[in-house]
């Protein structure tokens, strides 16, 4: 895999699963554009980022398009372009139906589905001109088999697998590619709050007898951006470990 002349936007990427594409996009010599809204991390991962290549890191709210447009022309203007979108930026705020507010519906279909369309739209005309693109958006397997507690997540997700397959059809035709990566259990900050019960059941569950790993999406991640995935577009890469 190449990537050393290419330009990557990765949003939510100063933590967890994000953080992990970002630096394997640096190791593979790319240039990395983080979007985050933890000032110290962002400013902490973009300095352990430009250990292996460039980096920056930019605070950007991807729920407001203003804010995305301002800072998706202002890597415009100083790189010329961007080769590879990673929709990765996501939250969760579960609970019963009857128990779920308005408020916390709004934010997670906010964060994780009108993020990536803004984003997506935001750069689509800069990919449609130079005729080449890579998008990549983080789904889940709750998107695909839904969970108890979790109706705002799982519409989000499964939101994102839409996204995807529309737009692969509306793309296509100016050589850019749109998939999707829906991994399972992740060890990560967001799953390790998880009751041990949870986890203990979805354990059980797993096939290959393991959690994954963040790299393991990573993995899934940079294929789905490289060359070698030229001619796979609409497609949603199950990382789960044989979970669903």
């Amino acid at each position: 895999m190449h990537f050393e002349n290419k330009v990557v936007i990765v949003t939510g990427g100063a933590q967890g699963i994000g953080k992990e594409i970002a630096l394997q996009f640096a190791k593979e010599k790319a240039t990395v554009i983080i979007f985050d809204l933890n000032d110290a991390q962002l400013e902490e991962t973009a300095k352990e980022l430009n250990v292996h290549s460039r980096a920056q890191g930019f605070r950007v709210d991807v729920t407001n398009m203003a804010e995305v447009e301002i800072n998706v022309n202002k890597i415009i203007d100083n790189f010329k372009r961007v080769d590879i979108l990673i929709n990765n930026a996501g939250i969760t705020k579960d609970n019963l139906l009857l128990r779920l507010s308005e408020n916390d519906w709004d934010k997670v279909i906010a964060v994780n589905l009108k993020g990536a369309f803004n984003c997506i739209k935001a750069l689509s005309r800069h990919m449609l001109k130079a005729r080449y693109g890579k998008i990549v958006n983080i789904s889940s397997v709750i998107g695909i088999m839904g969970n108890a507690g979790q109706v705002n997540y799982a519409a989000s997700k499964a939101g994102l697998i839409g996204v995807t397959k529309s737009l692969a059809k509306e793309l296509g035709s100016r050589n850019i590619t749109v998939n999707a990566v829906a991994p399972g259990y992740i060890k990560t900050a967001m799953t390790d709050k998880l009751d041990d019960k949870i986890k203990e059941e979805m354990f059980k569950r797993i096939p290959l007898g393991r959690f994954g790993e963040p790299s393991d999406v990573a993995k899934a991640v940079l294929f789905l951006a490289s060359s070698d995935a030229d001619y796979i577009t609409s497609q949603v890469l199950v990382v789960d470990g044989g979970l669903v």
